[in-house]
This record gives C-alpha cells, sequence and structure tokens, in this order.
C-alpha cells in the first residue's frame, strides 16, 4: 500500500541530507510526526526562518544575517590575515583552536571537475578581489587534506602568486585524507601555527 503523499514527501525531503537513506529517512519522519511533533514544529520554524533571513556575507562569503557578518565587521580581527576553507564547518573548528584571530574566506566547496565544480562554481574572482584588497599580506589556504581539497589549494595558490600576493598552507597536522570538521582543536592550532609558504 502506498504512503499518504504528504508523508512520502517528508521522507523524500529528509533524504536530501548527508548520510541520510531511505529507510533512516523514513525513521526520522515516523518518529517526529508520532514522538515529537513539537521538534517537528520547531525543526519547520527554524529551517523556514533560516532560508528568509540568511545571506552570504560580502566579505567572507559565509553565512550571515547582514551583508557584512559580525566577524569581518570587527574590528578586534587583523584584517591583513586572510584564511580560505572549504566551507562554515571548518570555519568554526578554526575558531575553536583560539589560535588564528585573522579574517576568513568560506569557498562554499572545493574544486571537484567530476562533479562539475569549478572555479566558475565557486566564484574564485570573488575570493581574488578580496585577497588582493591591499589590506590583505597573507593569504592562509585552509582547504581540507583530501585529493579535492589538495588540488583547490594548489589551483588557488597559483593564482595569488600570480597577483603578488603571499600564500601559506597549514601544516599537515592534520590527517591526511581528514577533513577539518573531524580533527580535533588542538591537532588544527598546531596545524594553523606550523602553517608554511604554499609554492
Amino acid at each position: 500500500m502506498a504512503l499518504p503523499g504528504s508523508l512520502d514527501a517528508l521522507i523524500e525531503a529528509l533524504r536530501c541530507l548527508p548520510g541520510v537513506g531511505p529507510k533512516s529517512a523514513q525513521r526520522m519522519a515516523y518518529h517526529l510526526l508520532q514522538h515529537d511533533p513539537r521538534g517537528a514544529e520547531r525543526l519547520s520554524a527554524a529551517l523556514s526562518t533560516a532560508l528568509d533571513r540568511l545571506c552570504h556575507c560580502s566579505r567572507c562569503n559565509n553565512f550571515a544575517e547582514s551583508e557584512v557578518c559580525e566577524r569581518c565587521a570587527s574590528p578586534k580581527r587583523d584584517a591583513a590575515l586572510l584564511c580560505v576553507v572549504e566551507m562554515p564547518a571548518d570555519l568554526n573548528i578554526m575558531e575553536q583552536t583560539h589560535a588564528y584571530n585573522g579574517l576568513y574566506y568560506v569557498l562554499m566547496g572545493r574544486l571537484s571537475p567530476l562533479d562539475g565544480i569549478g572555479p566558475r562554481e565557486l566564484a574564485f574572482d570573488r575570493l581574488l578581489a578580496r585577497a588582493g584588497d591591499g589590506v590583505v599580506r597573507e593569504v592562509i589556504l585552509a582547504t581540507n587534506f583530501t585529493n579535492e581539497g589538495e588540488a583547490t589549494a594548489h589551483y588557488l595558490s597559483e593564482m595569488l602568486h600570480a597577483r603578488g600576493i603571499k600564500v601559506s598552507r597549514i601544516a599537515r597536522g592534520v590527517p591526511v585524507g581528514g577533513e577539518l570538521e573531524y580533527v580535533d582543536a588542538a591537532t588544527v592550532a598546531q596545524a594553523l601555527i606550523e602553517r608554511r609558504d604554499y609554492s
């Protein structure tokens, strides 16, 4: 027997989350509807509010509720340092280290030609304009140590070096094949402290 249309739509919607397959999505849907309807309402309201209010910061490209986020607007941050990360979760782990007080640029992805993600899709021109604003003295590449992350770092380093911008890469305190989001803060702090020139 077919599921009610609205239930089927909910299950399909939950499948858009990373790592959630059909069975997990079905379990989540039944749990929310049967055991936690208030949680389902909060989730629905929070998603709706986030979609309405969030935009990308014009300076760092991270999610924000204003044109320029609080971090980019803060006079306490070192505007001469610009750390490039793949995703907002990577920025969050960098902040947890308390080892960095500069600004960020979030790529919202990484180069992946097989998936059709190239420099245009990641708006590298925006990053180059940001890095070449005359204030930034060093760009720290903190992409993940995956094949795609390394390719992204190499591509960016070539473009930035060609414009006379100093480029460094976080040290390999992070395991090869690892992603910043899943590494402990002390390891990331050590990698940041031991960063090196990238050429």
